[in-house]
């Protein structure tokens, strides 16, 4: 399922790895953004979302003001978000109007302020991505691509949605299984020796 290349990695730093910090690192290292255009007509199942979101929702958070909503699109409404696509990115239209419907399931990521506590919005930017990060580590161990899409079009698409004073809408997170035999990623991320200065 995984790279076990990034596990190997792993234990050349550390002599004896716990199996749940391989597990985790194997996770956190396999994570990546899988776009639509690689899902397949599998749906998510419910449970699967809720479990999700359940994980989103137990991100750190300052002053546990849990500065998050979502809403979840699915069928129908995944149809409309695609007609509004196509509208917004005329250009595209062929290719956008059954863009959303390839996704199993498509979550409206929304910052809530909290009206009680004074807090910068900046540390619920954070809570929330978060809880977005969770989210997406929780796709890569079942096995669900997912990516987080903040471009124009979702942020005015969730007007419809009323949101209140104290909310802003952040981007959408699309989920949906892809084939995992043929699905490949050249991404690589720079060596912590080139991003960290250890001072002692």
């Amino acid at each position: 399922m995984h790279n076990k290349d990034l596990t190997a990695c792993a234990t050349d730093r550390i002599e004896v790895m716990q199996p749940k910090g391989a597990l985790l690192a194997d996770i956190i290292r396999n994570r990546r953004s899988i776009f639509a255009d690689y899902y397949i007509d599998k749906p998510v199942p419910k449970p699967l979302i809720e479990e999700v979101l359940t994980n989103a929702i137990w991100a750190p958070n300052y002053k546990m003001t849990q500065p998050w909503r979502f809403i979840v699109l699915q069928g129908e409404q995944l149809k409309q978000f695609g007609s509004y696509l196509a509208d917004y990115y005329k250009g595209q239209y062929e290719r956008l109007i059954n863009y959303p419907s390839r996704a199993g399931c498509i979550i409206v990521i929304i910052m809530r302020r909290s009206t009680k506590v004074v807090i910068e919005e900046w540390e619920e930017l954070a809570a929330v991505a978060c809880a977005v990060q969770n989210m997406a580590l929780t796709c890569t161990a079942y096995d669900i691509g997912g990516y987080w899409d903040s471009c124009s079009a979702c942020i005015a698409y969730a007007d419809r949605f009323e949101l209140a004073e104290n909310e802003r809408c952040l981007g959408f997170f699309y989920m949906g299984y892809y084939d995992l035999e043929t699905y490949t990623s050249n991404k690589r991320r720079t060596g912590i020796e080139k991003k960290v200065t250890w001072l002692t």
